[in-house]
């Protein structure tokens, strides 16, 4: 779950999806570093045709080789706020279980209230 606070005071609530095994979001004190309305991840994504057809799906471009003629196209990462390098929170799918890549995804609805309520400076804390 994500607690949005607001002058101390709690100010909304939201179900998250972390970090699957091997891919463990950190836990810690941190602020955020970066927003981004528009963001797509540089890393994991999809290899997709010149027509735009997807070849291959949920890659990662370290360790998934590009097929010929493709090319890279990230995974969105909408409403977007950098917390620890790579790590961020942004909208995205919320099984109900820790299923990213080691970001914070948050239902649509809810980042995009967060986002617009969140400065960049804004202290985060992720607790286990």
């Amino acid at each position: 779950m994500a607690y949005f606070y607001k002058g101390g005071r709690l100010a909304g609530m939201s179900p998250v999806s972390t970090g699957k095994p091997g891919h463990r979001t950190p836990t810690g004190n941190f602020r955020i570093s970066q927003k981004k309305y528009s963001h797509r991840s540089n890393l994991y994504g999809h290899y997709i045709s010149s027509r735009g057809q997807v070849l291959r799906s949920n890659v990662d471009v370290r360790r998934h080789r590009k097929p010929a003629g493709s090319r890279f196209r990230g995974a969105s990462m909408d409403y977007m706020m950098r917390i620890n390098g790579p790590v961020t929170m942004h909208a995205g799918y919320v099984p109900g279980y820790p299923a990213s890549h080691g970001c914070i995804r948050i239902p649509w609805h809810m980042a995009k209230i967060f986002y617009r309520h969140a400065r960049v400076g804004t202290k985060v804390s992720v607790v286990p």
